[in-house]
């Protein structure tokens, strides 16, 4: 999607030695390294697990940081594979996709019929509040989760072993 490159060690030996340098620190497998044709200075990393791992950078970043900031960029991401946070990301939106799509087929079953019997079954305005609500609160669920992997507590140890 990005036009990512994945790299080795000729192509990027400076970036290469720091995060073999990070990992290591780690206790970590060496990520698959990837550049982006893009100035806009970001980083990510993805994987499930650290065996799967891979970290992609922009060619921007590459240019504006010195080597103690990018450090601690990719240190940041590395933690994020080392701590699981995009798997748990990635349950977390499958949660959030599957209680969205309840809420779509509760939508649909409300339009096209639902119950025949009006004396049983919720009222009206309850299940229409939970077609709108329940989406919302699954989404809301999700970013904290996200927001709190972003920026929770990351492992001092790890850290401390990563920076220094």
């Amino acid at each position: 999607m990005y036009g990512a490159r994945e790299i080795g060690p000729e192509d990027a030996p400076n970036l290469q030695r720091i995060v073999q340098d990070l990992a290591l620190r780690a206790q970590m497998p060496m990520p698959r390294l990837y550049v982006i044709p893009e100035e806009t200075p970001n980083a990510f990393a993805t994987g499930r697990n650290e065996k799967n791992a891979a970290v992609a950078v922009t060619q921007g970043i590459l240019r504006i940081l010195d080597e103690a900031e990018l450090r601690g960029v990719l240190a940041h991401e590395l933690s994020h594979v080392k701590n699981r946070d995009i798997l748990v990301g990635t349950i977390a939106a499958t949660m959030a996709g599957a209680i969205s799509m309840l809420a779509n087929m509760a939508h649909w079953g409300m339009i096209f019929g639902g119950r025949s019997d009006d004396r049983e079954g919720g009222h009206p305005i309850v299940s229409l509040l939970m077609i709108v609500v329940a989406p919302l609160a699954a989404m809301l669920v999700q970013m904290a989760i996200s927001r709190s992997r972003e920026l929770g507590p990351m492992q001092p140890e790890l850290l401390s072993r990563l920076i220094h």
